[in-house]
């Protein structure tokens, strides 16, 4: 047990503060938490396997789920393009941007009470998530299905190198806003900068969370998962701006559903002993949040803006692991 997790600086409680991450409680080493979150979020850049991922993980779920090759088999009509978003939507649930989901949640897993009471208290943080998530999902949706040919994401054609698509540049400015506001969020739960829900906090109390989701959901607008290029062509292709709005709202669910189940029976199954050492130093739980979205953030950051460039040979090199 390090000195990092167990000495903090209580703060005086802030009526207008929206404490759903901090709780007022920083822990006194917070330089150690920067530099192992940037650390964790480098390394993770380093050793990320898009085409495990995508490949191995994502087309095996969604092919033994649709009983058929997901990739080649075209969507036939709005029904099966419904049961396909919500399968494409799942086959990418091991994806990095759900580091900062379990961020967002995993202070209310050592709560007290009953196991339903704790149970309770992660779902309904999960149903605002939820409801960030599906506002930009059905946006984007119908802004697919109006206008969705004409975008850079329908386009299909190689990047070449030294050269970045139109597709490649929607998918670095997202991600690079998307990271850039994750790891600035970990700073603010740590206390080293200013917290832009600390006055909104008292107001709408949610705020916090809706907004994360809405950040979530602001995936879907630079995802280059392959199923969802397929999704994303087949809504486009129908301009219908309701079955686009669908469509991507049941893509996003399906991405959350697995760490939601998960994170609900963490919630059932912890044992007295795991919560009494999440609350016995409040502070862990701000490190552990503040961890999570500073490895998310500085991850997607630096996967998408900087690692991109050097993968198209546009900046000289980016370490790699042997195995991507």
């Amino acid at each position: 047990m390090t000195q990092l997790d167990t000495q903090y600086v209580q703060q005086e409680p802030d009526p207008t503060r929206d404490t759903s991450i901090a709780d007022g409680h920083i822990p006194r080493r917070r330089g150690r938490v920067v530099l192992f979150g940037v650390l964790g979020g480098f390394l993770l850049t380093v050793g990320w396997s898009a085409s495990f991922v995508d490949s191995v993980i994502g087309d095996s779920v969604a092919n033994t789920v649709l009983g058929h090759d997901a990739k080649q088999t075209a969507i036939a009509g709005v029904g099966s393009g419904i049961v396909f978003a919500f399968v494409s939507g799942l086959a990418g649930t091991f994806t990095a941007c759900n580091i900062a989901v379990f961020g967002t949640v995993a202070p209310l897993i050592g709560g007290v009470g009953g196991r339903w009471h704790r149970v309770r208290a992660v779902l309904a943080p999960l149903l605002w998530l939820a409801a960030g998530m599906v506002v930009v999902s059905a946006a984007y949706g119908v802004v697919v299905g109006l206008v969705g040919t004409g975008m850079p994401q329908f386009d299909t054609a190689p990047s070449a190198p030294g050269e970045l698509s139109s597709r490649s540049v929607q998918s670095m400015a997202v991600f690079g806003v998307v990271g850039l506001t994750m790891t600035y969020l970990g700073l603010a739960s740590l206390g080293l900068v200013r917290d832009p829900f600390a006055r909104l906090g008292a107001r709408l109390p949610h705020a916090r969370l809706v907004f994360f989701g809405a950040l979530i959901g602001g995936f879907l607008i630079g995802r280059p998962f392959p199923l969802f290029r397929k999704l994303f062509r087949d809504a486009a292709e129908e301009h219908n701006p309701l079955y686009g709005a669908a469509a991507f709202v049941l893509q996003s669910l399906g991405n959350i559903l697995v760490l939601a189940v998960l994170l609900l029976l963490t919630a059932l199954l912890a044992g007295e002993r795991t919560r009494r050492w999440l609350t016995a130093a409040p502070a862990r739980l701000t490190v552990l949040s503040a961890s999570a979205l500073l490895v998310a953030g500085v991850f997607t950051f630096l996967y998408w803006d900087v690692r991109l460039l050097a993968m198209r040979e546009i900046i000289p090199w980016f370490p790699l692991a042997p195995w991507v």
